[in-house]
């Protein structure tokens, strides 16, 4: 068993060493390769941020409306405070949004 785990990260270990002379050459194809790379995460960043964003929202939303059913008497004090975690939620998806434009200037 000892025996196989050296062979095995050795072959590892060459394998790593060998993915530098597969690299790409000439700049122009790295060049489009990157910006559609970074288009790509950029939009798949904001997508998660967005959802993730609404599904916070959502909740928000539903324990607030829980929390304002069960104390009638504290509403006006739950949607205060709804309305803040609102903002600040919406603050970051906006951030994220600001982030992907620096990111594909």
């Amino acid at each position: 068993m000892n025996k196989f785990k050296y062979v095995l990260f050795s072959t590892l270990a060459l394998a790593l060493m060998a993915l530098p002379a597969m690299a790409q050459a000439g700049a122009a194809d790295n060049e489009s390769t990157v910006a559609s790379s970074k288009a790509l995460a950029a939009g798949l960043g904001f997508g998660l941020a967005a959802g993730l964003a609404a599904l916070a929202q959502g909740l928000v939303g539903s324990r607030a409306a829980e929390g304002a059913a069960r104390n009638p008497g504290a509403a006006s004090t739950v949607q205060t405070i709804m309305i803040i975690a609102l903002a600040l939620i919406e603050s970051l998806v906006l951030f994220a949004l600001v982030i992907v434009f620096a990111v594909l200037r």
